[in-house]
């Protein structure tokens, strides 16, 4: 899988989110998400880049994806980075292969309440975190 970005610009701290776990898993995003999905992945994203902006930590948001139709608001180059996996894959699948690739060389957390997938990002070198952890931090 070639990466659409480079960690060579992010700091020593990444931060990988699943997204979609994040916004089933906190009630008012859920809520927000039922009238519109883009939304309640906007107000995550806007969270998120505070968090960012506020700590020495690169965040990566992960997002199960439609295609090649993307939804999010413009990005600036400051903001956080926000992927969609392409047709016919998870995003438990980009996080996975993300982590196996970088968590060797970079302080790797990543977010879910999919015990698989922090399973095995756990087998990988990375530290998982539970999304109510998250947001205690965040």
């Amino acid at each position: 899988m070639r990466l659409a970005f480079s960690f060579l610009d992010m700091m020593d701290k990444v931060l990988i989110v699943d997204g979609h776990s994040v916004v089933f898993s906190t009630a008012d995003l859920a809520e927000v998400y039922r009238g519109d999905g883009r939304v309640a992945r906007n107000m995550l994203m806007r969270e998120l880049t505070l968090y960012q902006d506020m700590n020495e930590v690169s965040v990566v948001l992960v997002f199960d994806g439609r295609g090649k139709t993307l939804d999010s608001e413009p990005r600036q180059d400051k903001d956080i980075l926000v992927m969609y996996s392409r047709d016919g894959q998870t995003a438990d699948t980009v996080i996975e292969r993300i982590v196996a690739k970088h968590a060797v060389s970079y302080d790797v957390t990543v977010v879910s309440n999919d015990r698989m997938v922090l399973d095995t990002i756990s087998a990988f070198g990375a530290h998982p975190m539970s999304v109510r952890m998250m947001w205690e931090i965040v």
